[in-house]
């Protein structure tokens, strides 16, 4: 794909290597969706969700990275709202405010839990910069890695893709489309809070995440 003005106008105060990689990362998402959304539409969801990014990163060489993951996820999820993908997959998405503590738990249960069986995505009212390390610790004692995440907001085409929607303290924030099924869960906030206050929290959060699965005729693994 040629370096167009449309995929390159967000990113003047990037290095030549940033750009080279935010080119890179719109040749890989023609090459994957190509087949069903025009390159025009494929690098608009690559610039917007660059923007999402670029005023809170803390680590601009990562932004094209995030950039390309939410753009990947977003076509996904567009592709799915228009019947271009059909794999009969039970779709999740779990919101809170921040993205980076309960939602990312609960998305990581989901990809332990379910693997292939299902599809699982996360969002906030008002992302954070990086994931709760309580909860990445809490996490990890038992197993599961949620380092490869980071917190990012919701798009209309992934709450409207989304088979149910749970969620976890946003309040009017949450958004809401008709004839979606919604979920809440009361949990308390990991946010600020040490370890010891994020175990009990992790562990109904997975309590949660089976029963949901159960009721989804998702197949679990051990865990």
């Amino acid at each position: 794909m040629s370096e167009s003005p449309a995929a390159l106008r967000p990113h003047r105060d990037l290095s030549v290597d940033q750009r080279h990689a935010l080119t890179t990362a719109a040749t890989r998402l023609e090459r994957d969706f190509g087949d069903s959304f025009n390159v025009e539409t494929i690098e608009r969801f690559l610039h917007t969700s660059y923007e999402q990014f670029a005023g809170r990163a803390t680590v601009p060489n990562f932004l094209p990275l995030l950039a390309e993951r939410f753009a990947r996820q977003r076509l996904h999820a567009l592709a799915r709202v228009e019947g271009k993908i059909s794999d009969g997959k039970p779709t999740v998405l779990f919101l809170c405010t921040h993205n980076a503590g309960r939602s990312q738990m609960a998305l990581g249960f989901v990809t332990h839990l379910a693997g292939e069986h299902a599809v699982a995505w996360s969002g906030g009212s008002e992302p954070g910069d990086a994931i709760n390390p309580s909860a990445v610790a809490a996490m990890a004692e038992i197993g599961i890695d949620i380092t490869g995440e980071f917190p990012k907001p919701w798009t209309d085409e992934i709450v409207q893709a989304a088979d149910v929607v749970i969620t976890m303290g946003c309040g009017d924030a949450c958004p809401v489309f008709p004839g979606k099924r919604y979920v809440n869960w009361e949990l308390p906030d990991p946010a600020g809070q040490g370890l010891d206050a994020v175990r009990p929290i992790r562990d109904d959060i997975e309590e949660r995440v089976r029963r949901l699965l159960a009721e989804l005729d998702v197949t679990v693994g051990p865990g």
